[in-house]
């Protein structure tokens, strides 16, 4: 006799945080479709897909419908987005390797991090209590900080893409000659790239961590009899 207390699968599937994450593919799948023939667009319908990633939490949490499901498909969303984007950065701007690497970086921290996380038998990837690092508990302990650095890291990519007039530009070029453009461009631009810098220091600290507990699980069963 089956469980009544048990979420069938079909409602996990349909919880409303779960609903928010499919139509945050589906906005971004016709961004993207829609990125170099209509950029203010693309650029509207990307930073809303990815403020959803903050609301579906919020409706997670409120109405007690968090789920593994969903915080997968939260992370492969957002790793997938920011991924097209820096793609797109690096045939646009010279050089490329800059967000190609950035690109690599985001992938392989994220990746080592949810796998560590299995290992040490933790329930979220964003458990990082036991860290020496202050600035990786703070970045995964405070959720506005948290926020505001993602945001400024897609915010400044946004700005990157609307910022190229032609497929091929230099990069160093484009970002000296925005600064002189407006004095309010000048100030966001300053603003997010500092939350974009702490982001990517935390991506690099994160990448070695994960990496240690995986050294250390391999080290534990190895000596184990």
């Amino acid at each position: 006799m089956a469980d009544k207390s048990k979420p069938r699968m079909s409602t996990i599937y349909l919880y409303v945080p779960n609903i928010i994450g499919y139509i945050r593919v589906l906005m971004n799948c016709v961004a993207f479709a829609l990125c170099f023939s209509h950029k203010g667009l693309f650029s509207v319908l990307y930073f809303v897909s990815f403020v959803c990633d903050g609301i579906d939490g919020w409706f997670a949490r409120k109405l007690n419908q968090v789920s593994t499901f969903g915080a997968v498909l939260d992370m492969v969303t957002d790793r997938i987005s920011t991924a097209c984007l820096l793609v797109i950065l690096s045939q646009i701007y010279r050089p490329s390797l800059i967000f190609l690497s950035l690109l690599a970086l985001d992938i392989a921290s994220h990746w080592f991090q949810m796998y560590s996380t299995f290992l040490t038998g933790k329930t979220s990837h964003k458990d990082v209590k036991d860290s020496s690092s202050w600035l990786f508990r703070l970045y995964y302990g405070n959720r506005m900080f948290m926020a505001f650095c993602c945001v400024s890291c897609e915010v400044l990519y946004i700005i990157f893409f609307l910022l190229a007039k032609n497929q091929s530009e230099d990069f160093l070029d484009v970002l000296v000659s925005s600064t002189k453009q407006s004095l309010a461009l000048f100030l966001l631009e300053v603003l997010v790239l500092f939350g974009w810098a702490v982001k990517q220091t935390v991506n690099i600290i994160q990448l070695k961590t994960a990496a240690d507990a995986c050294v250390l699980h391999d080290i534990n069963r190895k000596q184990k009899p």
